[in-house]
């Protein structure tokens, strides 16, 4: 036997200490609510006629050892424990499903501090996802097959929706027609819409990275002060405030493990640049107009600004169509960082190193949009292998 009652006590220090130790915080505090109660002894072995293909235990042939004990130890074997696993340990976040919260969080902390270690720097626990309402199940026949989905949606289409949409503190939704209606909409219409508009030959003959004009779009510190300078107003400013704050707030969703906050964020400034586009409608401007022309330039350059953060932003969620949308903005690899990302820099009186650069090639639609419903479902099933095939 385990005795797990005899850490009760440095485990709540544990978790008191480290308030952020278990995330979301509503598994944070139904640990705290365990250790409230009975903690009974963990019995570290099983007998062999309930589990069969059980390590044995080395003294005791008719017992094996309780599988949650032998996998968990995995995780420090794995990074060389004992000699080396100092590089990676306690600085290790591990990613659980819900269920198994009560062997992260109580039993594995427990057993490392039995042995003089520290327990993992972080526990992030993410809930599950549910079809139409119901759990999946077999029996049910309402599994979702990843596979078939990334290649109805696609790898990045697929990913978008799930990190879109999944909310780590709670069970989410899942069904065909919510993934066709968001991916359509944020992806195929609002983001590659927006790159399609402004990149294209009618409107960007000379296919590059226009010039912004500081008259055209003067800096203020206030976008009320706009509305008597420049060919800008005060939603043009909410933009740009919105998309240079953009990477710090992504980044601190990101490592807060809420990506669906800060995809939800990317969404709204796409959004809204979609509105500063169709606001000033680019296309009814006269190139023959000196003036007109310079305040053309500034918007594509503005609007081309912000694609660009947004292609960045979304490197990790999206990574084939992220580059597909830096290639033709033609940022370089080495330009592709989130650290060192700059918004605007001419807005701030600086050189903007991607002015006057030639776009990379028009390689076609950025995401396409997903067909009927009806057609995806045919495809589903023609893409089923049948049970006895896999035998």
């Amino acid at each position: 036997m385990f005795r797990l009652s005899a850490f009760r006590d440095p485990l709540q220090n544990w978790l008191r200490d480290n308030p952020r130790a278990i995330f979301p915080d509503p598994f944070y505090q139904c640990v705290l609510r365990w250790l409230d109660e009975d903690l009974p002894d963990l019995s570290v072995s099983r007998e062999r006629n309930r589990l069969q293909w059980g390590i044995p235990v080395p003294s005791d042939p008719t017992q094996t050892i309780y599988v949650w004990v032998d996998a968990l130890v995995n995780y420090l074997s794995v990074v060389g424990y004992p000699e080396s696993h100092g590089a990676w340990w306690p600085a290790v976040h591990h990613v659980v499903g819900k269920d198994i919260l009560k062997f992260h969080a109580l039993y594995w902390p427990a057993l490392l501090l039995a042995a003089g270690l520290e327990p993992p720097e972080r526990i992030l626990v993410h809930s599950h996802w549910t079809v139409r309402g119901q759990k999946m199940s077999k029996s049910l026949g309402n599994v979702v097959d990843p596979s078939v989905c990334m290649g109805q949606y696609g790898v990045d289409g697929f990913r978008y929706f799930l990190l879109r949409q999944g909310v780590p503190e709670r069970d989410c939704d899942y069904y065909d027609e919510k993934v066709v209606k968001l991916v359509n909409s944020e992806l195929a219409d609002a983001l590659g819409g927006l790159l399609n508009r402004s990149t294209a030959p009618s409107i960007n003959p000379s296919n590059t990275y226009p010039c912004f004009s500081e008259p055209c779009f003067p800096k203020v510190l206030d976008s009320r002060e706009a509305r008597d300078t420049g060919r800008a107003c005060a939603e043009d400013y909410r933009l740009v405030a919105a998309v240079a704050s953009l990477p710090v707030q992504v980044d601190s969703y990101f490592e807060g493990f809420q990506i669906y906050r800060a995809l939800e964020c990317i969404a709204q400034c796409v959004r809204q640049t979609n509105g500063f586009f169709q606001r000033h409608r680019p296309w009814k401007l006269d190139r023959r107009d000196a003036v007109e022309q310079l305040w053309l330039d500034t918007i594509l350059h503005v609007t081309l600004e912000c694609l660009r953060v947004y292609g960045t932003l979304l490197q990790p969620v999206v990574p084939h169509m992220a580059d597909k949308l830096l290639s033709r903005l033609a940022v370089r690899p080495g330009e592709r960082r989130l650290s060192g990302l700059t918004f605007l820099a001419r807005y701030d009186g600086k050189s903007c190193p991607f002015e006057g650069r030639q776009l990379g090639p028009d390689t076609g639609i950025l995401f396409h949009r997903l067909g009927k419903l009806e057609t995806m479902k045919k495809r589903k099933q023609e893409a089923q292998v049948p049970d006895k095939q896999l035998l």
